[in-house]
């Protein structure tokens, strides 16, 4: 028309407009960042990187405290007879070492695991702080049990976080089911402290009644039933008498309302008395 020739365009279509270089490059660049961050998280939660000698010489901690997430301030309370770096080591955190990744609940319920630990809590304050607050169970009495000695709570429990040798002023219970009979019995041999003070040891005897050996060496016999009542008949006879520093081997209340005293035989009676019967049996 009028010499000018016109092109038709599709109707309906928006003009085709090319992706800019750039867009292309920064996509590409941010995959790689992901596919790194991915692995590097990976390798880090494995413990590949933090690992004791490691060459990378912590540097997840590193890189996590350029960012503000390296356990820097760990606050624990609630410690009496065990240290901080018994409770660091089980939720695997070291001072300075990278938080990203750390979950409270699994750190509380691996704290919660532990023989010596009766209550656990564990709180995340980001960035970098960890609170801990524990609760021990009570080092109540040292059991000997097949030659092993180890430290038992209240409920029986060996607590493995602690060393007997430690905990010597502990009363010492011996035998099969000792452990769990233990706290009646500490119980009992409290009311009565003049006693309770010289007991070396407590054997527990087919898991029904005890034997105590006192630090002069008498044992005393104790019944199945009626514990209480033989106890303080022992120790009103000694409060009267003193009849256990009187060179007695030993003395059995396993019988209601009777108390049986082995004298002790001292050496010398005793060469005696086995001259004497070697000069009968000859003639």
């Amino acid at each position: 028309m009028d010499g000018q020739r016109r092109i038709a365009r599709p109707l309906g279509r928006a003009p085709v407009k090319l992706q800019p270089l750039r867009w292309r490059i920064l996509a590409r660049f941010g995959a790689v960042v992901f596919l790194a961050a991915t692995i590097f998280h990976g390798a880090s939660s494995g413990g590949h990187l933090d690992y004791d000698g490691s060459p990378f010489g912590n540097l997840t901690g590193k890189l996590a405290g350029v960012v503000g997430l390296a356990a820097e301030d760990i606050s624990i309370t609630g410690l009496t007879n065990h240290d901080a770096q018994q409770v660091l080591d089980a939720i695997g955190v070291k001072p300075g070492s990278s938080l990203i990744g750390f979950d409270a609940r699994a750190a509380r319920a691996a704290l919660r695991r532990l023989d010596w630990i009766r209550q656990a809590e564990v709180q995340r304050v980001f960035p970098n702080r960890i609170d801990i607050s524990l609760a021990e169970r009570e080092a109540f009495a040292i059991w000997q049990f097949n030659g092993v000695y180890q430290v038992i709570g209240r409920d029986g429990v060996p607590l493995t976080g602690l060393d007997p040798r430690n905990m010597q002023h502990l009363p010492l219970v011996t035998g099969p089911g000792a452990n769990v009979a233990a706290a009646d019995f500490v119980n009992q041999m409290s009311a009565l402290p003049q006693l309770f003070v010289r007991v070396h040891a407590a054997a527990r005897v087919g898991q029904r009644r005890w034997n105590l050996y006192l630090d002069n060496g008498v044992k005393i016999a104790l019944p199945e039933q009626g514990l209480d009542v033989a106890l303080k008949q022992v120790a009103a006879l000694d409060a009267r008498q003193g009849i256990l520093g009187k060179g007695i081997r030993e003395i059995d209340v396993r019988q209601p309302g009777r108390l049986i005293v082995a004298l002790a035989v001292a050496e010398s009676e005793a060469n005696a008395g086995v001259a004497a019967k070697s000069t009968a049996t000859r003639q």
